[in-house]
């Protein structure tokens, strides 16, 4: 997940700029004192040169015009020195289309932040923790209107600890930072969402999700369907959830299907049709929403944070609330992965930076979605142990494992 974005590192660098230009006063070169007269050699001199034979004290004609070519040289390369240092000073202060990621707090999700438990349950009874289940976070510096000069992204380059990225993986082309950070705000409100839903399913607590139409993504049932509908069945079959509602639209091809939806709490039947995506999946061109009815009451207390990166750990968090026993056994784990409702820990970005922000914190096991291992390689902090894993499952009995005791190395890893 990523913080909210911070204006720019200033960096002063002290600009060396050479020695300095060579002044000189056109038109001061000396005058030619008397006429001059051929020699016998064809060559030219002064008349003191003629009678004594010594050499004049007055330079050439030839000498003289060669001084002020050689002055005008120097003159023009001092110039386009200062041209040079003039364009490459402009291109180090421009503004970029680059972002740079570091590393950002990491958040206990079983304790307290500003005096406020991170994560807290009633409706059902709830058992001590202990431990530290660290989300993680990253800085994201740059994009939108607040673009990086370039000086600042070649000391993210430069630094091992960064990483520098296009704008348009963090910030898609047409979107402003403002609409950008209320995006990430609706995905942490979902990710919340989810990650009580993966837990009350590791549990096997029962409770009731649906779809919803939350927006739409191209006009094509914009007029059969409208924001707030709840989706209940597709061709006479319940939906049960995103990927039932998928495998029932490619089962139809490019045939109509018939939805039975709610509309303000009240049952309607639509016809809706589909197009083909780029990968030939059947599509309804809507936004979903998730909405669900847990028998708990899961508050999260987080602000000033966005993204769903963080639906692992607090699912992990709400299962070690709601069962007997200390999950961690006391240790110290770091995280990240979204989560979907069924339990499957989904890929996330920063994930370099992420682990930084953990060692840097204290913990000594970091938890990362499997689908993440390339991004994980080779660039471990030394002393953290990374175990990769693709469901909450497998999250859940690493944390315990070696919680009792296991070695970390015991539990598949992404190195």
């Amino acid at each position: 997940m990523r913080a909210g974005q911070l204006a720019s590192t200033a960096l002063n660098p002290n600009i060396v700029l050479g020695d300095p230009l060579v002044h000189s006063e056109r038109g001061k070169v000396p005058a030619v004192q008397e006429p001059l007269e051929p020699l016998e050699h064809g060559t030219a001199a002064s008349p003191a040169h003629k009678q004594t034979g010594e050499p004049s004290a007055h330079p050439s004609m030839r000498e003289r015009l060669s001084s002020v070519r050689h002055l005008g040289q120097h003159q023009g390369k001092s110039i386009a020195g200062w041209l040079v240092i003039g364009i490459l000073v402009i291109s180090l202060v421009i503004p970029t289309h680059f972002v740079v990621e570091s590393a950002g707090p990491t958040l206990n999700t079983l304790g307290k932040v500003d005096n406020t438990q991170l994560v807290s349950i009633t409706g059902k009874p709830t058992f001590p923790t202990s431990g530290e289940l660290d989300m993680t976070t990253v800085y994201v510096q740059g994009g939108g209107q607040r673009r990086l000069p370039f000086l600042s992204v070649l000391a993210g380059w430069i630094s091992p600890k960064e990483d520098v990225i296009p704008e348009e993986m963090v910030l898609p082309r047409g979107i402003t930072t403002e609409q950008q950070t209320e995006q990430n705000t609706v995905l942490m409100d979902d990710s919340q969402q989810l990650s009580t839903a993966a837990a009350l399913h590791e549990l096997k607590i029962p409770f009731t999700s649906t779809l919803s139409v939350a927006g739409f993504a191209t006009d094509l049932n914009a007029h059969q369907l409208k924001v707030g509908d709840k989706l209940q069945r597709i061709n006479g079959k319940q939906i049960k959830d995103l990927e039932m509602l998928k495998g029932a639209l490619q089962g139809a091809g490019d045939q109509p299907s018939t939805l039975d939806i709610l509309r303000d709490d009240k049952p309607l039947s639509v016809t809706v049709t589909t197009t083909a995506g780029e990968e030939g999946q059947r599509q309804l061109g809507i936004l979903l929403g998730n909405g669900f009815d847990f028998p708990v009451d899961v508050k999260f207390g987080l602000e000033n944070v966005g993204g769903p990166s963080a639906g692992m750990m607090f699912a992990l968090a709400i299962v070690d609330q709601l069962t007997e026993g200390k999950l961690t056994g006391g240790k110290h784990f770091a995280g990240t992965g979204a989560i979907t409702a069924d339990g499957k820990v989904q890929p996330i970005g920063g994930i370099a930076q992420k682990m930084i922000g953990a060692k840097q914190n204290g913990a000594r096991v970091f938890l990362a979605p499997a689908d993440n291992c390339a991004d994980v390689a080779g660039r471990v902090p030394e002393g953290l142990k990374v175990v990769k894993v693709a469901t909450l499952a497998e999250a859940r009995k690493a944390v315990e494992g070696i919680g009792t005791g296991q070695d970390p190395a015991s539990f598949p890893t992404c190195t």
